[in-house]
């Protein structure tokens, strides 16, 4: 029974690539998304709001991206109402040597509060012996706790700490819902309960991707102060809804060099405009708590939309970015991710900086990561595994020179 079961495998395989536009073998070279792009008539990039051209980076950083992190800001995530907190602290609970020597094992409490109460990220971090500082890579963890066993007894698939190791990567995680609950009758608590103004939680008021995204700037705040990580190389990393936060983690945070989009999907990586699967509808009538209330005027109205996610996705230009797409995850719509990717060229470009170096759907497991901006559609279904992982260092080891430990 066992290869019937791998034909049938097969055959339906080649079916999904073929209904969602993949790049099969007898079609690859016939994907082109230019055109695609152009017929979904996307809020441009280059002009600002008063109809002005950009044509350098300086008029970029000064006057467009600006006006589009404040469209963003009032339209789909909200705002943050606080930064750096004043009295936010950085407690060490433990430091072992772990994974037989290779690594030092750390657990730290990122805490903060006011007169409303306390709040506490429990960050949990190895980093590499020989490589110091080294690079890292800041995973956004919305898949619980069980998945960051500080004592590795339990090893992750989706964050494989040993993996980025032995590649020479610090790996630091933390648990989203440290900062906010992720459910939608959470804005008495978590930060909200905290930081909210009296009034209230305003129409333009962060939603929970704001707030996770906020607890990774927090997390910034103590990996910059730590001796063994390079400043200057930290990526943050989610999948999913944790993928959308790193994306406006990014687009918030400039300290973070390289931003890591995983099946991100809806308000994340892939474009409102066109997008197929979990649209605007959707994604706010089953997680209203994720965006501003604000958002939720644009449901089924996406053309009107003053912005759509190639400029979140210019927002972090000129640093480095990856989106990542699975072949079995039709909800995120692999295609309008790879729109994104390839759309938001036209911004890095302003920098002197290539984008992503391909203008074709690729082939399943077939990365694309030669420019400023990376892309990979790998085969299999929603998720984040070590074959994604690995290609997320391949690409920092490009722009970052890290090399294996032991090499």
């Amino acid at each position: 029974m066992r290869p019937i079961r791998n034909i049938v495998g097969l055959f339906l395989g080649l079916v999904g690539y073929a209904m969602l536009g993949y790049a099969t073998p007898t079609n690859q070279m016939e994907q082109a998304v230019a055109h695609e792009i152009a017929a979904l008539q996307l809020p441009p990039a280059l002009i600002t709001n008063e109809g002005e051209p950009v044509s350098s980076a300086a008029t970029w950083l000064a006057r467009r991206r600006p006006e589009l992190l404040e469209s963003f800001r009032t339209n789909v995530y909200g705002r943050q109402p606080v930064g750096r907190p004043a009295n936010l602290t950085f407690t060490m609970v433990s430091e072992t040597n772990s994974m037989a020597g290779l690594a030092k094992a750390k657990q730290v409490t990122i805490s903060y509060g006011n007169e409303r109460g306390t709040g506490a990220i429990h960050l949990v971090l190895f980093i590499p012996m020989s490589r110091l500082p080294a690079p890292c890579f800041l995973l956004i963890c919305n898949r619980g706790a069980r998945n960051l066993d500080p004592t590795r007894q339990l090893p992750s698939a989706f964050w494989p700490a040993e993996a980025l190791i032995r590649r020479g990567y610090a790996a630091a995680a933390f648990c989203n819902t440290d900062v906010a609950p992720d459910r939608s009758n959470g804005f008495t608590n978590g930060v909200y309960a905290l930081y909210d103004p009296p009034a209230g939680h305003a129409p333009d008021a962060w939603g929970a991707i704001a707030a996770w995204a906020w607890g990774a700037s927090r997390v910034m705040d103590y990996l910059a102060t730590d001796p063994g990580i390079d400043p200057k190389r930290i990526a943050v990393v989610g999948h999913s809804r944790g993928g959308k936060a790193a994306l406006w983690a990014g687009a918030e945070d400039d300290r973070f060099a390289l931003i890591v989009s995983n099946d991100s999907g809806s308000t994340g990586a892939a474009l409102a405009r066109g997008k197929q699967g979990e649209n605007i509808r959707a994604i706010n009538r089953v997680f209203p708590h994720w965006f501003c209330r604000n958002y939720h005027h644009f449901a089924g109205r996406e053309n009107e939309l003053p912005v759509d996610q190639h400029l979140l996705a210019g927002l972090i230009a000129p640093r480095l970015l990856y989106i990542a797409s699975a072949t079995g995850d039709a909800t995120s719509d692999p295609r309008s991710e790879f729109r994104t990717a390839v759309a938001v060229g036209s911004i890095y470009q302003l920098f002197g900086l290539g984008g992503l170096p391909a203008t074709r759907f690729p082939a399943p497991d077939s990365p694309v990561i030669g420019g400023a901006i990376g892309y990979h559609i790998r085969s299999g279904n929603h998720d984040l595994t070590p074959y994604d992982w690995e290609r997320f260092m391949d690409f920092a080891d490009q722009h970052w020179s890290v090399s294996p430990v032991g090499h």
